[in-house]
């Protein structure tokens, strides 16, 4: 099978062996975290604010480390377009 792949077999055996890194296992973590405040917050947050709970839970990440993590889990804030905030157009007179 790893001729038929093009790789040896030591590298073959690594890649099957291999454990999960840090970074990884954190981001397992992160992940559960972020779900948590998202059905917490009935879907509404989005990553600023998913961001400041968990900063006030004494969790430190980067906002866009939540956001690359909300991305991946393929989770978006609902985001409702405000009414008014148009310019008026001057009508023909």
């Amino acid at each position: 099978m790893c001729k038929v792949l093009g790789i040896s077999r030591a590298a073959y055996y690594k890649h099957v062996h291999r454990k999960p890194s840090i970074y990884e296992q954190e981001n397992k973590i992160l992940d559960k975290k972020i779900l948590e405040e998202y059905t917490a917050s009935k879907r509404r947050y989005g990553a600023p604010k998913i961001h400041k709970t968990l900063q006030s839970k004494g969790i430190t990440v980067s906002l866009k480390r939540v956001q690359k993590r909300m991305k991946k889990l393929g989770i978006k804030s609902i985001v409702i377009k405000k009414m008014g905030t148009f310019m008026p157009v001057k009508g023909k007179c």
